[in-house]
């Protein structure tokens, strides 16, 4: 044969590459198709009022700065790194530029999340391919990648859930790598975007300190979290931490809590956020102090996991936030979907379909059509969507229970309260 020459059996070989494309080549195609959905979306609507309060917040900051609108927006509950965009991109948006190419306000402060979501596909891919025999079903990752939960919210609704998922997944990561100072870099930048990531110091605190590599971590957290709060923790730290930090829930819209009021107990069917009735303050407490006890707990007893195993925990207090939470807001289906598909592929699917025919519900009602381009949610038409909320939350409820019943027999001798030790196994 020639120099050069190229046989059949070369063409046959070069054949079957070409058309016997690798599972990740599929899930980056799944992965960017998700992405052009969801810019065609975010660049053809307005979203929901959420878009709206943020542009309000936005020409706030851009006259007032961030430590003024603390002090006078009581509303404004968001972290630095939120307030620094939004007055970016309100000052962008005037520009002329934008104006001329028609890049609104609503479409730059959804393209965050669009970018998030595609990372964190990434992420959750790596991070599968670090958990050797454990990893996801590369069906289920590809469910993923092409999430509707995601699709729906980071697409259209506008808020910056998705982008505070992303650090979350990436801090997930690191414990992968063995990066303590990166984990606790990213873990301090995703509660910069919204404060739930604070529930979680203790799983991730614990697992580093089992380790022996608690001081890096901790040091990335406080360094990161201290450089991007140094203005208001300067000029306004009352107004910051009542606002920010003291920031509460719906009452009366998610599982307990609308459930009680739909029961017509007086002084409980009011749905608010604040100026609720005493009865309905000390109930949201309870639940809140029932969250954080069973993180605590997770966090203590499952110390000695690996990296799976930490997500393991960070989903099953997932779990627990949303099963007892006072109230739940519809973006926030996207916090729980990159950890349940670790935990169980069915379950990840069973969320995902209940979850998606919600929203579905909701952005068609709020919308007042099918075909959605600006959605206004009032307590009135609550009426319609809020009982579609029981679907997501009782299939939550159901999977857990049946995640609990299969793990516990092997597990029980594991489970004493009392026990010092770490819950064997990986």
């Amino acid at each position: 044969m020639k120099i050069g020459e190229i046989t059949d059996v070369d063409r046959r070989a070069n054949s079957d590459q070409a058309t016997h494309l690798s599972p990740g080549f599929w899930f980056l195609l799944a992965a960017l198709a998700a992405t052009g959905a969801k810019l065609l979306i975010a660049w053809n609507t307005i979203g929901t009022n959420d878009t709206v309060v943020f542009f309000l917040f936005g020409r706030e900051l851009s006259i007032h700065g961030l430590a003024e609108t603390y002090r006078r927006v009581i509303l404004f509950n968001h972290p630095p790194l939120v307030a620094y965009y939004l007055r970016a991109i309100y000052d962008l948006s005037n520009l002329y530029f934008f104006t001329n190419n028609n890049i609104t306000f609503a479409f730059l402060l959804r393209l965050p999340g669009v970018i998030a979501d595609l990372v964190s596909s990434l992420v959750v891919w790596k991070l599968a391919d670090a958990m050797g025999d454990r990893r996801p079903p590369f069906w289920a990752l590809l469910l993923f990648a092409l999430n509707p939960i995601s699709l729906m919210i980071s697409g259209f609704h506008g808020n910056t859930d998705s982008v505070m998922v992303m650090f979350l997944v990436i801090a997930c990561l690191m414990t992968a790598r063995q990066q303590p100072i990166l984990c606790g870099l990213f873990l301090g930048l995703s509660w910069q975007v919204k404060i739930v990531p604070l529930l979680f110091i203790p799983v991730f605190a614990l697992f580093w300190h089992n380790r022996r590599q608690l001081r890096p971590f901790i040091a990335a957290f406080l360094v990161t979290t201290v450089f991007l709060a140094l203005e208001p923790l300067i000029f306004s730290p009352i107004a910051y931490a009542k606002n920010v930090l003291s920031y509460g829930s719906y009452w009366g819209l998610w599982g307990i809590t609308y459930l009680i009021r739909i029961s017509d107990f007086q002084h409980l069917s009011r749905i608010s956020f604040f100026g609720l009735a005493p009865a309905a303050t000390i109930i949201s407490n309870l639940l809140k102090i029932v969250v954080v006890s069973f993180v605590l707990f997770l966090a203590w007893r499952r110390r000695g996991r690996d990296a799976h195993g930490l997500v393991v925990t960070l989903v099953m207090s997932w779990l627990s936030f949303f099963i007892f939470a006072p109230g739940v807001a519809p973006q926030y289906f996207v916090w729980l979907t990159p950890f349940l598909l670790f935990l169980s592929p069915t379950f990840f699917v069973c969320f995902t379909a209940a979850a998606s025919i919600f929203l579905f519900v909701f952005y068609s009602t709020i919308s007042h059509s099918w075909v959605w381009y600006f959605g206004v949610s009032t307590n009135a038409l609550s009426a319609v969507w809020a009982p579609w909320n029981l679907l997501p939350w009782l299939t939550l409820i159901i999977g857990s229970v049946l995640i609990w019943r299969n793990n516990v027999p092997q597990q029980s001798s594991a489970l004493k309260l009392l026990s010092p030790a770490p819950v064997a196994g990986a």
